[in-house]
């Protein structure tokens, strides 16, 4: 009995936390973020370089757009015809652009970033829980099968391919689990993992970074009791975010 009522509570939450992650759509920029339409006439009109950077820069001055490309210049987006908010990102899969992009996951079939980030953390979680329960409850008859302790019957075929099974996804999933509660930790997307954001004074890769436990909240939320429910719970609203920097503009 203990058992089956473990086995279910986690099977619920594996399966709500993988629901949630694949069916919450990603957050695309505001309107705000969005060109008007004598400004997108300005753009197209000028030829490239500096005089569409002035287009950018009067677009974007009263926008909290901290971060820059590797030049220096705003970050617009020529698909979606918008000034980028920090920590957002094209898609190349989805065509438009997510807020605080982490990647797109084959596995979900969704875009992972600021609207599901947290669900996707879960549902890693509670797979991993999921799977190292049945290994564990399965690791007795395990045994029994390679010391011929059960029945002659082709069940025990069954009990080898779900421990090996179950084994091994716990092994893959651990890893990842292990590599996003890093990022959790240090308040890092993937993509900024492989390019560290750059701001108006300098590339810093922990500009986001706020400590351990700020970073944690701006992932799970203030409130506790919803840590572990994949309900959104994450704070901000996906297109400023607060930085560490020392050496910040007058403006930020």
């Amino acid at each position: 009995v203990v058992c089956l009522v473990a086995y279910h509570i986690f099977f619920m939450l594996f399966v709500w936390s993988y629901w949630k992650t694949i069916f919450t759509l990603p957050m695309n920029p505001s309107k705000e973020f969005h060109l008007s339409y004598s400004d997108k006439e300005s753009l197209e009109k000028e030829p490239r370089g500096e005089s569409q950077q002035e287009v950018l820069r009067r677009a974007a001055k009263d926008l909290p757009i901290y971060t820059r490309t590797m030049s220096g210049a705003i970050r617009y987006c020529d698909r979606c015809h918008l000034v980028k908010p920090d920590r957002c990102h094209h898609c190349s899969v989805c065509d438009k652009c997510i807020l605080k992009m982490d990647h797109h996951c084959p596995w979900v079939n969704n875009c992972v970033g600021f609207s599901n980030y947290k669900f996707f953390l879960l549902f890693l979680a509670y797979s991993l829980l999921y799977c190292l329960f049945i290994a564990a409850t399965d690791l007795q008859y395990f045994i029994k099968f390679w010391t011929n302790g059960l029945p002659d019957t082709q069940a025990k075929f069954h009990i080898m391919f779900l421990f090996f099974a179950a084994a091994m996804f716990s092994v893959s999933l651990s890893s990842l689990f292990g590599y996003h509660c890093w990022l959790v930790s240090k308040n890092k997307s993937t993509l900024e993992v492989f390019r560290a954001p750059i701001f108006r004074h300098r590339t810093d890769k922990n500009g986001f970074s706020l400590g351990f436990s700020k970073n944690l909240r701006q992932v799970f939320g203030d409130e506790k009791k919803y840590w572990l429910l994949p309900v959104f719970s994450s704070l901000g609203d996906g297109c400023s975010f607060p930085t560490c920097l020392v050496n910040q503009d007058p403006e930020q």
